[in-house]
């Protein structure tokens, strides 16, 4: 027997619920709006799209959402566009939350704010019914936003983890430092293309979309949704066992170089491909528009014009307003004359020959100086980077700057949490030093190999704080102030063997001695450069 079509899904669409005309312009003059007012930060979205590998697939989220939208057209038609007066506030914290992102600069704030301001505008503008019917698109359109990066480090561990200790298993020997670890038919890394979060991202996203397509049942969606975070993450790690299960197995004549890359690729489609091939076995018919509408509690009726016009100005100057408070940048400064303190006399002196030949993965400094200083209990080192008139690419407290680069196959890094301040002056206690061991690689060679234990606070605002967040609050608050947004990176660096606890506490001791001994010319000459415009 041959199914009958479903006479409401094949007759002439009924005529759009009042108010659609007058709502839907409201609402593309608003979008219009927030992408112009906000056109930095999207610009900016799209430039780490272009040039980010892990963000590619964003591009691919607006004519998504758009066609998500469209494919609700029926539902959408039969539902009344209701103004919501009380959605204003909402956007006018919207706005403020980017507004603070800016002066922090704290590009994943300003990202999420200038999205959510997208979004918000659905249920200032067509109401809650409107809202519901369109969930799923206004949620996606979140995946544009280019966040998730700070995953890396932890996705990178795990990865090395798991695949020092399937080959084990595997009865092959492993030699491990760090992320790099040593079989005997050669050397590998766990790099940042190893860490699987631009596998993790990409699953996420075509996930969601496959169970909202397939799916309607939210249980089934939501455990599939699941699936799409756990089944990337287990095979990456799958992933990279075998590139080198078969690289150590090959003599390294396959798997490597480019071919890692090509054969990661093709493993990680074939398992993404089965999880979807699966998940397809238990896909549901989507439900008719009647019962679609009648979920998201849709009903006829008449639409206030009066309410929507005013909601529609009170929502334009919700979201303009931080506009009117941002002024122009100035014309580029010049470069801060920076310059190390003076050595506290008579204890400690300047020494010509450098501590180590480690030094701190800072990028985009302004200026930046090194030196080191001998006292009675050792040698410490000194790293001063300087930023002024910060941006992407250039800022004080960001993840692009560290003590040692994730891909650094010399060193490596172990942070340690709060420096141990204690016995130290109430001053030095107060400038927040966090505290990292940092390792040089490769196997102990005659008169051992560098181990050092690392200080590093920031200066922001005329004083130093060593919390991220504090640091960025801090940048915000100097801003409001219409203070220059001059901060400074502050490392310092001594010997620490690592197996000897005695000589590791007294590490501490000296690092705390010369930051109690110098932390007033530290701010003097950090003021001093501040000064230099």
């Amino acid at each position: 027997m041959s199914a009958v079509p479903v006479a409401h899904d094949s007759a002439p669409a009924e005529p759009s619920a009042p108010g659609w005309r007058e709502a839907a312009g409201a609402m593309v003059a608003y979008l219009l709006l927030v992408l112009l007012a906000y056109r930095g930060t999207g610009l900016a979205m799209v430039a780490i799209w272009e040039r980010s590998a892990t963000f590619t697939h964003a591009f691919l989220v607006p004519p998504i959402v758009a066609w998500l939208v469209w494919r609700q057209r029926d539902v959408l038609r039969r539902l009344t566009p209701r103004a919501v007066p009380a959605m204003v506030p909402v956007l006018v914290l919207l706005a403020l939350a980017w507004w603070l992102g800016d002066l922090a600069d704290v590009n994943a704030v300003m990202q999420l704010a200038f999205t959510a301001l997208l979004v918000a505008g659905v249920p200032a503008l067509l109401g809650w019914q409107v809202t519901r019917a369109l969930m799923f698109p206004l949620a996606f359109l979140f995946f544009a936003v280019p966040i998730g990066e700070f995953m890396t480090p932890v996705l990178m561990q795990y990865t090395a983890d798991f695949t020092v200790a399937t080959l084990r298993a595997s009865g092959i020997p492993v030699y491990r430092e760090g992320l790099q670890f040593v079989i005997p038919s050669g050397r590998w890394s766990v790099v940042e293309a190893c860490s699987g979060v631009r596998y993790l991202m990409a699953s996420f996203m075509v996930g969601s979309l496959f169970g909202y397509l397939n799916y309607r049942s939210q249980r089934r969606r939501w455990v599939f949704c699941a699936l799409s975070l756990v089944v990337p993450v287990l095979a990456n790690w799958l992933r990279a066992y075998l590139i080198v299960l078969v690289g150590h197995l090959s003599n390294n004549e396959i798997a490597t170089g480019v071919d890692h890359l090509v054969y990661g690729w093709l493993f990680f489609g074939i398992v993404i491909t089965a999880l979807f091939f699966i998940g397809a076995r238990w896909s549901e018919a989507d439900a008719p528009v009647a019962d679609r509408v009648q979920a998201v509690g849709g009903q006829r009726g008449r639409p206030s014009a009066g309410r929507l016009l005013v909601v529609a100005v009170a929502s334009a100057a919700a979201v303009v307003w931080p506009a009117w408070l941002q002024t122009p940048d100035s014309l580029p400064a010049a470069p801060p004359r920076l310059a190390l303190p003076e050595p506290a006399a008579p204890v400690w002196r300047s020494v010509d020959t450098p501590l180590t030949d480690w030094r701190p993965a800072i990028v985009g400094a302004r200026a930046e100086r090194s030196g080191t200083y001998a006292g009675p209990a050792g040698r410490v080192g000194l790293h001063l980077a300087y930023f002024r008139q910060q941006q992407e690419g250039s800022k004080a407290v960001s993840s692009l700057n560290a003590l040692v680069d994730p891909n650094d196959t010399a060193w490596r890094a172990e942070p340690l949490g709060a420096a141990d301040t204690s016995g130290a002056t109430a001053a030095v206690a107060r400038a927040g030093w966090r505290a990292t061991e940092v390792v040089g690689m490769g196997p102990p060679v005659s008169g051992g190999r560098p181990e050092l234990l690392v200080w590093r606070t920031y200066w922001v605002g005329g004083q130093f704080v060593g919390s991220d967040v504090q640091a960025k609050l801090l940048q915000a608050w100097v801003r409001m102030r219409g203070e220059p947004d001059d901060a400074a990176i502050v490392v310092l660096v001594t010997d620490a063997p690592e197996a000897d606890t005695v000589a590791r506490a007294q590490a501490s001791q000296r690092l705390a001695a010369f930051a109690a001994a110098h932390q007033d010319a530290l701010l003097r000459a950090l003021d001093d450069a501040r000064r230099t415009r």
